[in-house]
């Protein structure tokens, strides 16, 4: 996910330090205030550490406000209809109908089409509520020119109607503007990006987000350590760029900016194709000739408005109706299987000594580390908390019950948690254990393009589950096989195919006895 623009566009030293941070040790940086953690932190780092999980779930709030719109706009159109229609409002005639349908079909495709769902930065609060009243004010007029062309509902019924409406948006978009107002205090709508080359492309870039204060700038890698300051105003160098592959910040960044200089064109390639392989944003930095232009740049990349409600397809869209799908079906199939899954983990506690439940860290969205939850399959003292010996047939570990809920999938229940949670969704790549090895080599090193899988969250089932790819990854071919169809459901997801996955994946796990789970 690379791209090159004006100056921005759609794209502690040395990896011991990199590999000893991480999320927790990043908080605790930030809440102890020693002089020399808040050297090391630098002047953008954030006191409230987000991931780029929980600030995307952030923007996507958008795509909910709308929906609560919707629903209270139609709901105070009926009512007003009913209250106008001299019968009841399945026998009213049209013409009293007509205008409050109109009307609401209006207000809410202006409300859309303005954009007021994108909630900038820029724009006040009193702004945002006088264009709220002039889109209420413009469809009750078309309401009343309805009315009068069909000679339907009276006047005074339109006007309660459009009172009625705004006094709802208003109460309604004051919680929408406050909710916002916090995220941005708490950091969820600024973007954290790390830059990669100690250059003046990069001081260029950090003075002048010092002065916006509206991007963090989370540290600096750069291959040329031994010549590289230990800060770059006042920005610290975190590593090389062979440390930011699987460096413990990632999962909180946004964007990786590049700012090698476009001139050398070998070095910058072979940096983007190195890059390329995360899950993270790849930016090219270019630095314009006009302070303007740079200015303009910024601005693009710190836009942070929530999701985009233009009518395409995007990644925002995409994502929300994923997890819309996610908290409905994932809601109903929990309450529906707890009593079963109560009663399985009674069976785990009297088949073998232990917990019923076995909990791992595995790789999620951006590669940030999650902790799943499963049905203990195997002896207490033989856990493998970091999968570092695969499963294989007969493998004396597995209890006796165990081997059952391995091969109906049956272990994977509690992982409906992790769904209604956020962390994993229905479908997805499946989460492998942080740090999991095929033979004696780690997973992640097989496979250049191991990463773009954690550019969705993980599931329960996906796209390799049903295609035959699942279980343990014994080979290297195992592994890129994996990789190659988690790649492709990445780019081919929609609702559609979650459903299709959804509906397939119990007939095909269960009818494939030779697979080893």
């Amino acid at each position: 996910m690379t791209s090159t623009a004006a100056l921005l566009s759609p794209t502690e030293r040395g990896p011991d330090v990199a590999a000893s941070l991480d999320a927790r040790g990043l908080q605790d940086m930030a809440e102890q205030g020693m002089a020399d953690g808040a050297a090391k932190r630098g002047p953008f780092r954030p006191e409230v550490w987000l991931n780029a999980r929980q600030r995307h779930a952030a923007r996507l709030a958008a795509h909910y406000f709308r929906a609560i719109d919707v629903a209270v706009v139609s709901a105070v159109s009926l009512l007003c209809a009913w209250a106008a229609s001299p019968t009841d409002l399945a026998q009213a005639p049209v013409a009293h109908a007509a205008p409050f349908a109109v009307g609401a079909v209006a207000l809410l495709g202006l409300l859309r089409s303005l954009n007021l769902y994108s909630f900038p930065a820029a724009r006040s609060a009193v702004l945002h509520l006088a264009a709220l009243a002039g889109i209420t004010s413009a469809a009750a007029l078309l309401a009343v020119a309805v009315a009068l062309t069909l000679d339907g509902a009276g006047i005074s019924s339109i006007v309660v109607w459009a009172g009625v409406t705004m006094a709802a948006l208003y109460g309604l978009h004051l919680v929408w503007l406050e909710k916002v107002a916090a995220w941005r205090r708490s950091g969820a709508l600024t973007p954290n990006v790390v830059v990669v080359g100690a250059t003046r492309h990069a001081e260029t870039l950090i003075r002048a987000a010092l002065k916006r204060r509206d991007v963090n700038v989370l540290g600096v890698f750069d291959d040329r350590l031994a010549r590289s300051p230990d800060t770059v105003e006042g920005v610290p160098v975190l590593g090389d760029s062979e440390a930011l592959l699987s460096h413990r910040i990632l999962p909180f960044v946004d964007r990786i900016v590049v700012a090698i200089d476009p001139k050398a064109e070998a070095r910058v390639r072979h940096l983007m194709g190195r890059l390329g392989a995360l899950p993270n944003e790849v930016t090219l930095l270019v630095d314009p000739a006009r302070a303007g232009d740079r200015e303009d740049a910024l601005r693009k990349l710190a836009d942070s408005r929530l999701a985009p409600l233009d009518g395409r397809k995007d990644d925002d869209r995409r994502a929300f109706h994923k997890r819309l799908l996610d908290l409905t079906v994932g809601g109903a199939a929990f309450l529906a299987l707890l009593p079963g899954m109560a009663l399985i983990a009674l069976m785990v506690k009297l088949d073998s000594p232990g917990p019923a439940l076995f909990r791992q860290r595995r790789h999620g969205f951006n590669q940030e580390e999650i902790v799943v939850w499963k049905f203990r399959t195997m002896k207490h003292a033989s856990a493998d908390a970091t999968a570092s010996r695969q499963v294989t047939h007969d493998d004396d570990r597995i209890t006796r019950l165990g081997r059952v809920l391995r091969s109906t999938s049956l272990d994977e229940l509690p992982q409906l948690l992790n769904v209604l949670t956020g962390e994993m969704s229905l479908v997805g790549p499946r989460p492998h254990a942080v740090g999991m090895k095929t033979g004696q080599i780690e997973s992640a090193r097989l496979v250049a393009d191991y990463a773009h899988r954690h550019r969705i969250k993980p599931g329960m089932t996906g796209w390799a589950a049903i295609k035959g790819s699942r279980g343990p990854l014994h080979s290297a071919q195992d592994v890129r096989r994996r990789v190659q169809l988690d790649v492709e459901y990445v780019e081919r997801q929609s609702v559609w195919l979650d459903l299709w996955i959804m509906l397939v994946t119990v007939p095909v796990l269960l009818g494939d006895r030779a697979a080893v789970r």
